[in-house]
């Protein structure tokens, strides 16, 4: 199993770090005045910011009723003092870092000595924000057996509406040494609860059980509600303030962790410490978990394309390779059949070679596309063709050894590839007039392959398509991951989104040829599409759509039904079909049939768009 907080021998060398930095420097005029003849207290040691006054010190006989123990991952135990003060910004409760099974049970009243720390899930560089806590502690029992803290609860009446404070210009936008407002701020509201007794009721799901065993829920019903019971992540100013991350104190081997799908209820209390991780920020660890009631929620299936539409699909089918179970490419295939309705061009994402992560120079796809078109035919698909580039190997990015790249795939009972002098991994495509309309000078080929833009990353995929004896372009795209950047819980705010650079040059680089194929015909049809990994209203998909050359179908949906991907608890846009001013009317549909389920054939959701060309 993942920890929630995975620790090692470098902790000690990482806090002494963060110390040297500053990053997590407690002020030395609160530590010397919290040291006094009154004996510490949990509120002394959690303060009113983000850090310990009492960062790197000793501290003797602390207090608490213990409320958790956790003897797995990042072992340990979580004590709160029944007696608080009353400072609503000061947590009542920390957690003692063990690093081996603890020896207390929940309820005893303890009293602890060790070393204030700071620990940060994930590291320095991660952005995340850091746990106070107290390590290489002596603990002594006084008695067992009492009765807990009562639990705060976690609702939509306690939680602000408004998510965190802007950073401090002069601490490089951090927030960790602002005083809390826990009224005001969703962050500072988690932040002066961190490591007390929290409870929620009665919660819709909004993040499936991963596998990893760990839930989403939101505490605010009406906030920011999904056609299909999520919660819709519409802007960078609408974090969702009432998701939260559930997981449970007991190990899984003794009891067995729920499963639930987005809309299901999390019914009755779910009640424990409330921790912080670096896979989800502000966690409620369950001593006491709530019971799953499913919901209706079922896979959509599109509506097939009439005789005269051209239906176009994108789908990221994560990682698909030969050494992948049967049942794996027997999923997807129903998939493509009976939820998309067996598109004409389909477009996929994360194809790998023919012998998946091995890495030993294969560059081929063959296998991997013939097992698959193949398990489409058996399913009662058509008999696709495919059309595809293979990479340089180790050059595109993704798993080590995998080459994935973008394929093509098409019913060639409904429309027709035009092949045109094939390009290789490092041969750009370009644009060019035959018999008087726009053609690509290489067909299947890549968009601007020696673009830096590109460098570890998916060139893009361009191909020419008769439908109906009409030319319809498409570029197929797997933009440069997220990887790198901040969570929403980051200790700076706004976050540090690093990945958008890549993709905004990526973005670029893919306008400018559609807008070459524009200026040769103003009137072509042209389809943008693929996983772009990023958001409708992002920087990226707004340089994709510059100048006009590109309308983001998607936002043609209803802003309930604008997400491809769950992730912590938001639903929101990584997939996109974009389409030239020419396509004027069109039905869009990103069909859901992954994201908001446990049971995932992949993590995206594929699109689909239906046009007459």
């Amino acid at each position: 199993m993942r920890s929630s907080h995975p620790r090692s021998a470098a902790v000690a060398a990482l806090v002494a770090t963060a110390l040297a930095t500053g990053l997590l420097a407690g002020s030395a005029d609160a530590a010397e005045g919290a040291v006094s003849a009154d004996p510490i207290r949990i509120h002394d040691i959690q303060g009113t910011t983000r850090i310990s006054p009492l960062n790197g010190k000793q501290v003797t006989d602390v207090a608490g009723i213990v409320t958790g123990v956790r003897t797995y991952g990042s072992r340990g135990f979580w004590i709160q003092d029944p007696d608080a003060d009353d400072n609503d910004a000061t947590s009542e409760g920390v957690f003692v870092f063990t690093n081996s099974v603890p020896t207390v049970a929940t309820g005893d009243a303890v009293k602890v000595s060790g070393t204030v720390g700071e620990y940060i899930p994930g590291g320095l560089t991660s952005g995340n924000q850091s746990v106070t806590q107290i390590s290489k502690p002596t603990v002594t029992v006084v008695s067992s057996g009492n009765a807990l803290p009562e639990a705060t609860a976690v609702n939509e009446y306690s939680v602000p509406a408004e998510y965190a404070p802007a950073g401090d210009p002069a601490a490089a936008g951090s927030i960790n040494g602002l005083a809390l407002e826990p009224s005001r701020y969703a962050l500072d509201y988690f932040e002066s609860l961190e490591g007390m007794n929290v409870k929620i009721g009665t919660s819709r799901v909004v993040g499936a059980t991963d596998p990893y065993s760990e839930l989403w829920v939101t505490v605010k019903g009406w906030e920011n509600t999904a056609k299909r019971g999520g919660t819709i992540y519409g802007s960078y100013e609408s974090q969702n303030t009432g998701r939260l991350q559930i997981q449970q104190l007991a190990p899984v081997a003794q009891q067995p962790f729920p499963v639930a799908n987005v809309g299901d209820k999390l019914t009755g209390t779910t009640e424990g410490p409330l921790d912080f991780n670096q896979f989800g920020g502000y966690t409620l660890v369950a001593r006491t978990l709530g019971t799953v009631k499913a919901g209706t929620l079922a896979p959509e299936k599109t509506k097939p394309q009439a005789e005269q539409e051209l239906a176009v699909a994108t789908y990221n089918v994560e990682n698909l390779d030969p050494t992948d179970p049967q049942e794996k490419f027997d999923a997807l295939a129903k998939a493509v059949v009976e939820n998309l309705a067996s598109p004409d061009v389909l477009a996929l994402e994360e194809i790998q070679d023919d012998n998946g992560a091995k890495n030993d120079g294969t560059v081929s796809a063959e296998q991997t596309l013939t097992k698959f078109t193949a398990a489409i035919s058996a399913a009662g698909g058509p008999a696709y063709q495919w059309r595809t580039v293979n990479p340089e190997d180790k050059k595109d990015g993704g798993e080590p050894g995998g080459n994935i790249r973008q394929v093509f795939l098409f019913n060639p009972a409904r429309v027709s590839f035009t092949e045109r002098a094939p390009g290789d991994a490092v041969t750009a495509t370009g644009v060019t007039k035959v018999n008087g309309k726009a053609a690509l000078t290489h067909s299947p080929g890549r968009v601007d392959p020696a673009n830096p833009a590109w460098a570890d990353s998916r060139k893009p995929l361009a191909g020419e398509f008769v439908f109906r004896g009409k030319t319809v372009f498409v570029i197929a795209n797997h933009f440069g991951s997220k990887g790198g950047d901040e969570g929403l819980t980051s200790h700076h705010q706004p976050p540090v989104r690093s990945s958008e650079a890549k993709r905004l040059l990526q973005a670029q680089a893919v306008n400018g040829f559609v807008k070459q194929i524009l200026a040769e015909d103003k009137n072509a049809d042209v389809l943008v599409l693929g996983d772009i990994n990023d958001f409708e209203f992002s920087a990226t998909t707004d340089a994709l759509a510059d100048g006009g050359a590109l309308y983001p179908a998607i936002k043609s949906l209803p802003k309930a039904e604008r997400y491809s991907y769950v992730y912590q608890g938001n639903a929101q846009v990584l997939d996109q079909i974009l389409t030239s001013p020419a396509i004027k009317k069109f039905t869009y549909d990103s069909v859901h049939i992954n994201a908001e389920f446990s049971a995932q054939n992949s993590d995206h959701d594929p699109q689909v768009l239906r046009f007459r060309p």
